[in-house]
């Protein structure tokens, strides 16, 4: 709760979540993060550090500074990927302060028209509608496999629209035939011992069904009841790491409604930054008198995928899976949830599988999001150091346990001409199972 010292000292952001005063005060500017920040590593700014950006955002909130370009600069080009978290010895919140003053920014600065047109017609036009994610996802289904796209690429229609439009093109992946049609309940394999509620998810509904099918044959072999419930939406995160809190907090309050009425023991999720964000409903909403309580029940039930399976001691497989691999940490799963462990038991439980060590596992790939697409040249310079570890490892199959992290290794392969499958941990479980 924030002090009637908070509300004095936050001169330079407006009333609606501010940054929490006295979380910002937790940094004691130690500079024990620096080495683990991305950004700060390849560019030796301390602008552009954890605590530089906290700095910042104190500085702002004591009315020294103003939001103005270079600040909303520094607070973008942060990955939010919350390895400062980790290293941090005072445990600072930095996700959070970061999100709260990226709200502030998309309420009180004024971004270029085209920006701002294409942010609403994503954050506020698209992601808290379920059916619009499905048109959009069907329209680019038609786009790739007509012809069309490889007739716009070759046209060179991309460079003359103006914006990131021929970026964000350039990272669009193949999509799947068709999207999952998952059924509103799945029951378990011989004896019931749990009822569990699925997030479909936005995008690892439309993009990674097999996934989805993969979480549900596993979930069934354990004596878990799935039930997917039919109106949830998107969890929110990405509007949430954009600064559309306003919007999050909708989709978000929607999701703990259709939850609460499917009467489920665990929550489960598959996506590591969708997970995350889950989890933080209760700090998201802590303010709002009629869900405080209710967010903080919801989060409490949030399982990652590969965290409910090891609580539960899984059912050991028996197929064989006689592959090479390695695994990536994703970012909002080892620092963001604190879950590393986990999804290496899981893997280590395959027979015939040698899981071997990756360097720098738990550093981010680049893909932080729609980072890749905001800030490409960053992104890329990320994604080139993980690639070279993933290289050494002479992997088989790389494993990570978020789409995005997915989308953004297996650009990696394909653009060093490499034969490894990237694959959810929970696809290879489900493989040795048969």
């Amino acid at each position: 709760m924030e002090t009637a010292e908070s509300k004095v000292l936050n001169l330079g952001f407006d009333n609606i979540d501010p940054p929490n005063y006295d979380r910002i005060l937790g940094c004691i500017h130690c500079g024990l993060c620096l080495q683990k920040c991305p950004t700060y590593r390849e560019l030796g700014v301390e602008a552009d550090s954890p605590r530089g950006r906290i700095y910042l955002i104190k500085s702002v909130a004591d009315g020294i500074l103003s939001i103005n370009e270079k600040f909303v600069d520094h607070m973008y080009l942060c990955l939010d990927c919350r390895a400062c978290e980790t290293a941090c010895p005072s445990g600072v919140h930095f996700g959070e302060i970061m999100e709260a003053a990226r709200g502030q920014i998309e309420r009180n600065w004024k971004r270029p028209f085209l920006t701002r047109l294409i942010r609403d017609t994503v954050f506020k036009g698209i992601f808290p509608y379920p059916k619009r994610i499905k048109l959009l996802a069907s329209l680019l289904r038609f786009y790739q496999r007509s012809g069309l796209q490889s007739f716009v690429r070759r046209s060179g229609l991309l460079k003359i629209l103006p914006g990131d439009l021929e970026q964000m093109e350039q990272m669009l992946p193949p999509l799947p035939a068709s999207a999952g049609n998952l059924p509103e309940v799945v029951p378990a394999k011989g004896e019931k011992k749990y009822r569990v509620g699925l997030i479909s998810g936005c995008v690892m509904n439309e993009m990674f069904p097999f996934i989805h099918q993969a979480t549900l044959k596993v979930l069934t072999e354990n004596g878990c009841e799935v039930v997917i419930p039919k109106y949830q939406n998107c969890c929110g995160a990405l509007n949430i790491h954009g600064g559309v809190r306003e919007v999050a907090k909708k989709m978000a309050r929607n999701n703990i409604d259709v939850f609460e009425r499917a009467r489920v023991d665990f929550i489960i999720i598959n996506a590591a930054g969708c997970g995350s964000t889950l989890k933080e409903y209760g700090i998201l909403l802590e303010h709002d008198p009629n869900y405080a309580e209710k967010a903080k029940t919801f989060s409490r039930k949030v399982r990652d995928i590969s965290e409910f399976l090891v609580k539960i001691s899984f059912k050991k497989p028996t197929q064989e899976i006689r592959k090479r691999v390695t695994y990536d940490d994703p970012c909002h799963l080892i620092h963001g949830q604190k879950i590393s462990k986990q999804p290496r038991i899981i893997l280590e439980s395959i027979p015939g599988l040698e899981l071997v060590e990756l360097k720098e596992a738990d550093w981010c790939c680049g893909s932080a999001g729609i980072y890749n697409i905001t800030h490409p040249e960053m992104s890329m310079k990320l994604l080139e150091r993980k690639m070279a570890c993933i290289k050494a490892t002479q992997a088989d199959i790389i494993a990570t346990g978020n789409p995005g992290c997915i989308l953004q290794i297996r650009m990696g392969v394909q653009k060093h001409g490499m034969s490894a499958e990237v694959l959810h941990p929970v696809e290879l479980l489900a493989q040795a199972y048969e």
